[in-house]
């Protein structure tokens, strides 16, 4: 069955986009890749490298009113955000056939074929997937949101549509890279569509939504080649945080904040590293001094690990917090008064 999946990057996500587009060729037998590329110069390369089973969508091709009315309000990060139920939209009503399309991260990366998640949406319109965070980046949703906009389907029916209505017009109200009176991105916007909208599918293949953040709750093996996790196939892995660093020739895994384990590092993230190199030489090969996305920085340079020690004093002190959290009740005999104190400390781990 034919699949249509969307995507959008700029010139600094276009190797990890390379990448994810071979991945859908290795474990998708039939799709096309809608890509919309957020400047000239991803536009311009991936025009000249004629990807097979991808349809190019440029700014100009792409952008309303609406979208540039609110375009200098927002950093370049802030607007890919607010274009995605926008791209979702616009390829809805260029394919007026097509049955359903899905979004993707551009640094999402297939280990098998998606087709459980798409057998999940048997009775569904919109499909979604929780963070599902280990519990020790519990607190993340707190900000982050229930759910992670990586990966999600919708049907070309009334239900995808009015959804994807809504959250564009949310989004052209307010998407920013902050929190604020509950929204944060483009992705709180998410934590209540199951009430609010009907035929909403909370995916639950296990294999559907692995990342850093939740990482640590299952156990990763091999069985004929293939990656499982917790024994059912991993579909993909958001590489979340994922760097090229030292003009392509080292690699940071993940924020230091995240526990990815030497084992892990092994399974999932040395096939990524191998597809990203690629990518790298693929993208080189059209343009020889192709170098957007690419630190020249060394994964253990002084900056980096000022960086790394800063995230893992403040996962520290999450950790010591929730602890108190706990804790604290317990203590409440002996006249704790400071509940100003214990109230930022619950909000600051996470728990309210």
């Amino acid at each position: 069955m034919h699949r249509d999946f969307c995507t959008l990057f700029d010139r600094n996500y276009l190797i990890k986009g390379v990448a994810l587009h071979e991945s859908l060729l290795q474990h998708v037998e039939d799709f096309t890749l809608w890509i919309l590329c957020m400047d000239d110069i991803a536009y311009d390369t991936l025009e000249k490298m004629a990807l097979p089973r991808v349809a190019l969508i440029s700014l100009a091709q792409f952008e309303d009113e609406d979208l540039l009315r609110v375009k200098a309000t927002r950093t370049q990060v802030e607007y890919c955000w607010t274009c995605t139920p926008s791209l979702v939209l616009y390829v809805l009503d260029h394919v007026p056939a097509v049955e359903s399309v899905t979004y993707l991260d551009a640094d999402l990366y297939f280990f098998s074929d998606p087709d459980g998640a798409f057998a999940e949406m048997a009775a569904g319109s919109i499909g979604i997937v929780e963070h599902r965070c280990s519990r020790e980046y519990a607190g993340l949703t707190q900000n982050s949101g229930i759910y992670n906009v990586a990966f999600m389907i919708f049907k070309n029916d009334r239900q995808g549509r009015e959804c994807l209505q809504w959250w564009r017009a949310r989004c052209n109200e307010w998407c920013h890279d902050r929190v604020e009176e509950g929204k944060y991105g483009d992705q709180k916007y998410l934590d209540d569509w199951p009430e609010r909208f009907a035929r909403v599918i909370v995916l639950q293949d296990v294999g559907v939504g692995l990342a850093p953040w939740n990482l640590r709750s299952h156990r990763i093996t091999t069985r004929v080649g293939r990656l499982l996790v917790d024994r059912r196939p991993l579909v993909f892995y958001h590489f979340h945080s994922f760097s090229i660093m030292s003009g392509g020739s080292q690699f940071r895994l993940a924020d230091s904040a995240y526990g990815v384990g030497r084992r892990n590092a092994g399974l999932i993230y040395r096939p990524y590293i191998a597809a990203v190199t690629q990518a790298m030489a693929q993208v080189r090969r059209i343009v020889p001094d192709y170098a957007h996305g690419v630190s020249v920085e060394r994964p253990d340079s002084r900056s980096m690990r000022l960086r790394a020690s800063a995230m893992r004093s403040d996962r520290r002190l999450r950790i010591y917090l929730q602890h108190l959290v706990r804790v604290v009740p317990i203590l409440g005999k002996a006249r704790i008064k400071s509940k100003r104190l214990l109230r930022r400390a619950r909000a600051y781990a996470g728990f309210d």
